[in-house]
C-alpha cells in the first residue's frame, strides 16, 4: 500500500515506446506491494516470465516490499528485484527503463502513478477502480489523450466464463433489446466485513464500496449491454457496521483492533494477523513504518463508507438498471436479471454458501461444510417458450476463472481474437467508476446526477 506522492519531474511524454521485441521481453514495474499485487507478480515470475520481466518494485513501506521480494526468491527462485521508495518512483522508471507500470496501490493514489507513468512514456495496467473521484478521472483522461499511452483496467470479472456467456447471449440477440436489468450483489460477513477493517473504511482512500467494489459490477453491465450510463440516483448508508449500529443492537465494542484483543479467539469478526505468516509479514511486522493497521474492529468509529446501497441507472439506450449492494450477508454471490423484447435472462451465482460462526474455522464442528465456491446457474426464458438452462463452464482460479484469462490477455505474447471485447480500456474504467462517483454524489444530495456533468471525455483530432 503506497500513499506518499513522489515527484513528477522527468522526461515527460517523449520517451520511446515500450519494447515489443526490440529489447526482448517487456520490462514491468509494480507500484504498491500489498496483497493485491501478488496476482501480477506471481504471473510475471512464472507463466509469463518468457514474455515479461519484473524489473522494479515501489512502495511506501520497505518492510512489506522486502518481504515480497524475499518470497519471490524463496518461491520462484527469482533474484532480488530492485526496490524503490514512493519518492523514488520516477527514478525507478528511468533507471530500470520500464515499459509497463502495474498500479496496485491504495485507490486514492492510482491517478498519481497512472499519470506520472504515462508522462514518462510508459503504458499502464491499473487495478480497479481506475480512481476514486471525477476530478482525478478527468486528470487521467486528459493525460492519456495528451500522451497516447495505453491504459488498461484489470476488470477480471469480464473474463469469467459465466459472465462471458451472458455477454454472448445478449450480443446474439437471444432476448432481443434489453430494456431493464436488476442486479443484486451480496458480500458475506467474512469478505464484506474486511472492507471495514482496512484502509477502504475511509472514503478518501477508496471512494467507498460504490467505487472500490461496485465498479466491477457497473463495468459488467456497461459491457453486457454495450451501453453508456447517463443518469444515476441512489440511497446509501452505514446501517450495520460501526460503533453506533453495534451499540444500538446492544453489542459491546471492547477493542479498536483484533491483535491483542482478549476476544480474539472467540470473536467471529476478528482476524488473527499474528497467526497467519503472510498477514503477519505484510502488515503486522510492517506497522512500524507507516502505521497502517490491517485488523481494525469493524464496529469502531472512523468508518465513512456505506454498507447498504441502492442505485438506479439509466443508459443512453433507454435501458434502466436497479442495483443493490449489501456488505453484511450470510452468503456471497450475485443475481442479475435482464428483461428484453424477446425474453428474459437470469444469472444466479453463489460464491460462498455461508460463513461459519467459528472465528478461525470455516466449518464449525457439527455443521455441514459450505458448498463449493463459484457455482453458477444461467437460464434463458424466451417469450412463449419453456425456460432453457444454459450450460456454464466452471472456471478455475480466482473470480470464476477470470483472473487466469485476464492475465493471459494482459501479459501474454499476443492477444487472441476477442469477439466479446473483454479487454477494458481507460474509457471503460472511467465509465465504471463514474457510476459510483455519481452514486456517491446522489447519496449526499438526494438528487439524480448526470455522468456528463462529472467529466468531459477528450475528443480525437
Amino acid at each position: 500500500m503506497t500513499t506518499q506522492q513522489p515527484s513528477t519531474q522527468g522526461n515527460d511524454a517523449e520517451a520511446d515506446s515500450p519494447s515489443d521485441g526490440v529489447r526482448g521481453r517487456k520490462r514491468y514495474a509494480v507500484v504498491g506491494l500489498g496483497s493485491r499485487s501478488r496476482m501480477f507478480t506471481t504471473a510475471l515470475l512464472t507463466d509469463y516470465r518468457e514474455h515479461g520481466e519484473l524489473v522494479g518494485l515501489c512502495d511506501l513501506n520497505r518492510t512489506r516490499m522486502s518481504y515480497q521480494n524475499k518470497t519471490f526468491g524463496d518461491t520462484h527462485g527469482a533474484g532480488p528485484i530492485p526496490m524503490y521508495g514512493a519518492d523514488e518512483f520516477v527514478r525507478m522508471l528511468e533507471e530500470q527503463r520500464v515499459d509497463v507500470v502495474i498500479v496496485t496501490t491504495v485507490d486514492r493514489t492510482h491517478d498519481h502513478y497512472i499519470v506520472t507513468a504515462m508522462e514518462h512514456g510508459c503504458d499502464v495496467i491499473s487495478e480497479k477502480p481506475l480512481t476514486t473521484d471525477e476530478q482525478k478521472c478527468q486528470r487521467i483522461l486528459d493525460t492519456q489523450a495528451r500522451t497516447g499511452r495505453k491504459l488498461t483496467v484489470s476488470f477480471n470479472y469480464r473474463y469469467a466464463p459465466r459472465n462471458s456467456a451472458v455477454k454472448d447471449l445478449i450480443q446474439s440477440g437471444a432476448i432481443g433489446d434489453v430494456l431493464s436489468v436488476h442486479f443484486e450483489w451480496v458480500l458475506d460477513t467474512r469478505h464484506g466485513a474486511d472492507y471495514f477493517r482496512r484502509w477502504h473504511r475511509d472514503k478518501r482512500n477508496s471512494g467507498g464500496l460504490m467505487i472500490h467494489k461496485a465498479s466491477h459490477h457497473f463495468d459488467l453491465v456497461n459491457w453486457w449491454l454495450g451501453a453508456t450510463p447517463e443518469t444515476v440516483f441512489g440511497f446509501g448508508g452505514l446501517r450495520f457496521y460501526g460503533r453506533d449500529n453495534a451499540e444500538s443492537r446492544g453489542q459491546a465494542v471492547r477493542s479498536y483492533r483484533s491483535h491483542g484483543s482478549p476476544d480474539l479467539g472467540s470473536d467471529p469478526w476478528a482476524i488473527d494477523l499474528a497467526g497467519d505468516a503472510t498477514l503477519r509479514s505484510l502488515y503486522l511486522d510492517a506497522e512500524h513504518e507507516d502505521g497502517y493497521i490491517r485488523d481494525r474492529n469493524v464496529f469502531t468509529d472512523g468508518i465513512s463508507i456505506e454498507d447498504d446501497m441502492a442505485v438506479l441507472v439509466r443508459y443512453q439506450t433507454g435501458a434502466t438498471m436497479t442495483y443493490h449492494l449489501t456488505a453484511y450477508s450470510p452468503w456471497e454471490g450475485y443475481r442479475v436479471m435482464f428483461n428484453g423484447t424477446k425474453g428474459r435472462l437470469e444469472l444466479d451465482v453463489e460464491e460462498r454458501s455461508y460463513v461459519s460462526g467459528a472465528a478461525h474455522d470455516p466449518n464449525k464442528p457439527g455443521r455441514t461444510a459450505a458448498k463449493p465456491i463459484d457455482t453458477a446457474r444461467l437460464t434463458l426464458r424466451p417469450l412463449w417458450d419453456v425456460p432453457q438452462p444454459v450450460t456454464v463452464e466452471e472456471g478455475s482460479g480466482g473470480h470464476g476463472g477470470g483472473d487466469r484469462r485476464l492475465l493471459a490477455d494482459l501479459l501474454g505474447p499476443e492477444q487472441e481474437p476477442d469477439p466479446l471485447g473483454r479487454a477494458a480500456s481507460h474509457v471503460d474504467g472511467a465509465f465504471a467508476m463514474l457510476v459510483g462517483a455519481a452514486a456517491n454524489r446522489s447519496f449526499a444530495s438526494g438528487s439524480p446526477v448526470r455522468i456528463k456533468d462529472l467529466v468531459t471525455f477528450p475528443t480525437s483530432d
